[in-house]
């Protein structure tokens, strides 16, 4: 199921984001002729600083949500454009030299599917390069909202309640990744931990992304309550004498070539 997403707000929301794409695209080590499909493009601010880097070459970002997708069309330029696009959905074939994707693919249930998906949109010799959400992430904040989820005035919403988040090991990863007919895969993990600089900086992130994927599934007239006793315990759970609050934040990484 996708997701909607404000893409205004996630652009306010998303430091941390942010920092781990520039890190990612620094080691693209890209000519300036390639292109590239950024997978989960989200506000494509990410997007447009691979574009600058490619004045021969093109990148094209897609996302699912239309929140998104509207924050990102601003972004446009003669060698960037945004497609509306379920990542489920991909039909590329021998397109891409590299298909990148940062903080967005443990949304997808399917990786198997994924793989397969972004094996074929790659031109031969092409270059995978992800980085998301791994085993150990967020572990203040899931176990916060299985708390709320059981309060009983909340529960019996969540009885077709599906997890929405994909966040495996890097040994389960790795056997995966080795399966895709991807050559010569790398899975490895990364200890990303951050303190957030004060609680409203945090607030800001459970309020999007996090808690988008819960919310449908409350009356409207439930949702400031739900999200209010999130925030609470979040702010109780996390916060440091010194006014910071601290979530931990662990990654996967995959580097392959088809």
């Amino acid at each position: 199921m996708a997701h909607e997403f404000d893409g205004k707000r996630y652009e306010k929301a998303s430091a941390h984001q942010q920092e781990w794409g520039r890190k990612l695209i620094s080691e693209l080590d890209l000519k300036g002729n390639e292109w590239v499909l950024d997978l989960g493009c989200g506000d494509g601010s990410l997007t447009a600083q691979i574009a600058e880097l490619l004045p021969e070459g093109e990148v094209i970002g897609i996302d699912a949500s239309q929140g998104m997708i509207d924050a990102a069309r601003p972004r446009t330029t003669k060698n960037l454009r945004f497609l509306l696009r379920d990542i489920d959905d991909l039909d590329f074939e021998d397109a891409f030299d590299v298909v990148f994707s940062n903080a967005a693919l443990h949304w997808v249930k399917d990786h198997e599917k994924l793989l397969h998906k972004v094996r074929r949109a790659l031109q031969p010799e092409g270059r995978v390069r992800f980085n998301f959400a791994g085993h150990g992430n967020c572990m203040a904040f899931f176990r916060v909202i299985r708390e709320v989820m059981a309060i009983e005035s909340f529960n019996p919403y969540f009885s077709s309640f599906e997890w929405p988040w994909y966040m495996p090991s890097v040994d389960e990863y790795s056997a995966l990744a080795a399966s895709s007919g991807l050559w010569n895969p790398e899975v490895w993990g990364e200890n990303a931990d951050r303190y957030f600089p004060d609680k409203e900086t945090m607030i800001r992130w459970i309020d999007q992304p996090s808690l988008v994927p819960l919310l449908p599934y409350i009356p409207e007239k439930e949702k400031q309550a739900f999200r209010d006793a999130v925030v609470q315990r979040m702010i109780e759970e996390t916060l440091q004498p010194d006014g910071r609050c601290f979530e931990t934040f662990r990654r996967i990484n995959l580097s392959a070539t088809k």
